[in-house]
């Protein structure tokens, strides 16, 4: 077992980052005081370069080893938005910020490669560059992309990356990563349904709007059982469902809803998109409405490269003595998948534990993983570029 020791005994310290973090969450690049507590650590920390507004509110830190004889680079991600949800605990340091938290634990992760950053800044045991990219924007808002377009491989020629995601159900002090595709591209999708809005003690006069958004959403339950292969993976959700009138007396003009699509492979994305538009479109035209559908593509499919998975989970072995191998696909998303695809690497699960699950108002990240996550970022560092 290889969680360091040094770690225990920074646990408070990075605790407080966390927890500071935690209580002050920010949305999709408007990170701006989390970034800005970012760089003020790095730097504290001796790092040889800290650049700040990298991919709108980004921040790299890098770090050389004691020498860069291999010439090599690797970098390690940690994602630092929160969502816009109320969050529901009572905990000190609860978000202080109405309508948003860290409901997914991206506060631990930055506070983990940030304490990792800090002793691998005074250690420096390893033969080339680290790169540390602290990312915007994860939840929806193309961060990886940002990053990436700013030139974060280029710049510094990275040749692997890594990031790592906190999961509840796996105990705390285990890891899980898969070889091949680990999480699902998620896709979102929008539908207005334009009717003849009315009184609602007189609906012949009228089209329904509201009839027509529900026959839609049950009709769309219809494509993962009906149109596609059960063999592959499907995920459609309508998970906002909204008008423009708050009365119990007045059928709306339009309805407005929103959902999600979660797929691993391209053409079972594109089959999901064309039953959506004819689905929608077909059923409102039975009622006399009109559907009007849009798709906005999310990132691909998130799949680790097969050495590289191979090489996390052996670290992770050495840092804690279990990385479940036999994971099984999720199907939640990550933009991580961008950076796979410019650089090998692969992206890996830490156990939180018993906790809520993610986005829920009632998730709480668990310090007790700090000190194990923070182990794996530098044995990683230390086994990819060893000294000598």
């Amino acid at each position: 077992m290889a969680v360091l020791n040094r770690f225990a005994e920074m646990l408070p310290e990075i605790s407080t980052w966390r927890r500071n973090i935690h209580a002050h969450p920010e949305l999709r690049f408007q990170e701006y005081r989390t970034a800005e507590l970012v760089a003020s650590k790095l730097k504290e920390f001796g790092c040889d370069e800290v650049v700040t507004g990298f991919g709108e509110t980004g921040v790299v830190g890098v770090i050389q080893g004691k020498s860069h004889s291999s010439g090599k680079t690797i970098a390690f991600r940690a994602d630092m938005d929160a969502l816009p949800i109320q969050e529901a605990t009572d905990l000190p340091h609860a978000s202080i910020i109405p309508g948003k938290m860290h409901a997914c634990g991206h506060d631990g992760h930055t506070s983990m490669l940030l304490g990792a950053a800090k002793y691998l800044a005074e250690t420096r045991n390893f033969d080339g560059k680290l790169v540390l990219a602290f990312q915007p924007a994860e939840e929806g808002g193309g961060g990886a992309r940002a990053m990436i377009d700013a030139g974060l491989m280029e710049r510094w020629n990275v040749a692997e990356i890594y990031g790592m995601h906190n999961m509840p159900g796996i105990p705390v002090g285990e890891f899980a990563v898969r070889t091949g595709a680990q999480m699902a591209s998620p896709d979102k999708f929008e539908i207005i349904v334009h009717g003849k809005g009315g009184h609602g003690a007189m609906p012949h006069k009228g089209v329904d709007t509201t009839l027509v958004a529900a026959q839609i959403v049950i009709a769309l339950q219809s494509i993962a059982s009906r149109n596609i292969n059960p063999m592959e993976n499907v995920v459609v959700s309508l998970c906002g469902f909204r008008t423009e009138t708050d009365t119990y007396n007045v059928i709306p003009d339009s309805v407005h809803m929103r959902g999600t699509v979660r797929t691993f492979e391209p053409a079972v994305q594109r089959q999901v998109r064309s039953r959506i538009d004819a689905l929608a479109t077909a059923t409102a035209s039975g009622y006399g409405a009109v559907a009007e559908v849009s798709h906005i593509s999310g990132p691909p499919a998130l799949v680790n490269h097969e050495r590289e998975a191979d090489l996390a989970a052996e670290v992770a072995l050495e840092v804690c003595g279990v990385a479940h191998r036999d994971l099984k696909p999720t199907m939640g998303g990550e933009d991580f998948s961008e950076m796979l695809l410019e650089r090998p690497g692969a992206y890996l699960f830490v156990g939180n534990g018993e906790s809520a699950d993610l986005h829920n108002p009632s998730y709480e990240f668990n310090d007790e993983v700090i000190p194990v996550g923070c182990s794996w970022f530098v044995t990683m560092a230390e086994r990819r570029m060893p000294l000598g």
